[in-house]
């Protein structure tokens, strides 16, 4: 599997995002509405627009970017090892533009291609509506407005995992876990990350969890190719 697909050419990632606001209370009259209307399937049996705020994040309409990890493999004779950086902050903009200008100049020509896990339907389509809506320019590898499917460079772990079956959702976690790969949910998971940096503001234990996820997504990737895991010592940290 993936025979076609040189790993080097690979950047695997992932991001983190959380509400907007510390809680519902912070929007002002017209944005507590909008949250209202888009919670409306959710807003029945006693809960309100305030209890399910937590769920702001996911939509980047009403959450922002905090943390993008990154990775990348390094070849060397019958050895590799993978490399990982993050761009992380409060100030979103900020490690936009710096992620940007990382694609823009090492990943930019047709061979390159952007790896995730649900990252077609969440992380890229994500990425950009944030980019859009901070007022900068999309990277040309993450804009897939007026390509055809073929010229669209993103690999997905969980889209290669379906096989054509677009049935079932498969999670990150229960991948890793049929593969004998290391949990990447051994401290906090998805749901907890708002509180985290929030209430604990706590972006380096965010940070960890993002690039976790990477790791574990560069693993399946090497799995689908039917080659050895990483071992922890090839894990390179740069940040």
């Amino acid at each position: 599997m993936l025979d076609n697909i040189d790993l080097k050419n690979v950047l695997v990632l992932d991001i983190e995002t959380v509400p907007q606001y510390s809680s519902y209370d912070q929007l002002d009259e017209n944005w507590q509405k909008l949250w209202t209307k888009k919670m409306n399937n959710y807003i029945k049996d006693g809960v309100t627009a305030a209890d399910v705020y937590d769920r702001a994040g996911i939509y980047s309409e009403f959450g922002k970017i905090i943390c993008i990890s990154v990775g990348y493999f390094v070849f060397d004779k019958n050895e590799y090892s993978f490399r990982l950086k993050s761009f992380y902050g409060d100030d979103e903009q900020t490690l936009l533009i710096e992620f940007s200008e990382l694609l823009n100049s090492k990943y930019n020509t047709e061979n390159h291609l952007l790896c995730g896990h649900n990252s077609k339907e969440f992380d890229f389509p994500y990425i950009a509506r944030r980019c859009l809506i901070n007022g900068l320019p999309i990277p040309s590898i993450i804009d897939n407005s007026g390509k055809k499917p073929w010229e669209i460079k993103h690999l997905d772990t969980m889209d290669l995992w379906k096989f054509g079956d677009y049935k079932s959702y498969t999670s990150l976690n229960l991948l890793a876990a049929v593969f004998g790969i290391n949990s990447p949910k051994d401290d906090i998971d998805g749901s907890q990350v708002w509180s985290v940096y929030w209430i604990d503001k706590d972006l380096e234990r965010i940070k960890t969890y993002c690039q976790k996820d990477v790791v574990t997504v560069a693993q399946l990737l090497l799995k689908f190719k039917g080659m050895e895991l990483l071992k922890e010592e090839n894990v390179i940290f740069t940040n």
